[in-house]
C-alpha cells in the first residue's frame, strides 16, 4: 500500500512538472486545449468500450461461458478511462495505451499474471 501512495506522489510531481513545461514551450491555452481533449476523449472511449465489453459479457454468460476475457477487458478499460481523466500527459499516454487494442492485449497478460499469482500466494480469499 505504501509504495501506491509513493507511486501517486511521484507520477503527480512529474506530472505538474511536464505540465509546466509544456506551458512554457507552447503556451498555457494550447497545454489546456491538451488536457481537455484528451479528458473528453478518454470518457468517449471508456464509455463505448465499456458498453461493448458489457453486451459482450452478457452475451457470453447466456451462452453459459465464462466472460474471463470481457472482465480482463473491462479491468483495462476502467483503468485507462481513469488515466485519461486525470490531468497530465504522462497520465494521458498510459491511459491511450489501456485503451488502444494492439497494446491492450499486453497489459491484460500482465493483469492476468498478477491474478494468477495473487490467488496461488493464498491472499485470495471466497466468502460465502
Amino acid at each position: 500500500m505504501r509504495y501506491i501512495f509513493i507511486l501517486i506522489i511521484i507520477v503527480s510531481v512529474v506530472e505538474i512538472g511536464v505540465l509546466v513545461l509544456s506551458g512554457n514551450i507552447i503556451g498555457f491555452w494550447p497545454t489546456m486545449g491538451i488536457i481537455l481533449f484528451t479528458g473528453f476523449l478518454g470518457a468517449y472511449l471508456a464509455k463505448k468500450q465499456g458498453l461493448e465489453t458489457i453486451r459482450r459479457a452478457q452475451a457470453q454468460l447466456r451462452s453459459g461461458q465464462m466472460p474471463g476475457e470481457a472482465i480482463l477487458d473491462g479491468i483495462c478499460i476502467l483503468i485507462g478511462g481513469i488515466m485519461l481523466l486525470i490531468p497530465g500527459f504522462i497520465t494521458d499516454v498510459i491511459g491511450l495505451l489501456l485503451l488502444a487494442p494492439p497494446t491492450k492485449v499486453y497489459f491484460k497478460k500482465i493483469i492476468l499474471k498478477r491474478f494468477r499469482k495473487w490467488i496461488n500466494n493464498n491472499s485470495f480469499t471466497i466468502i460465502r
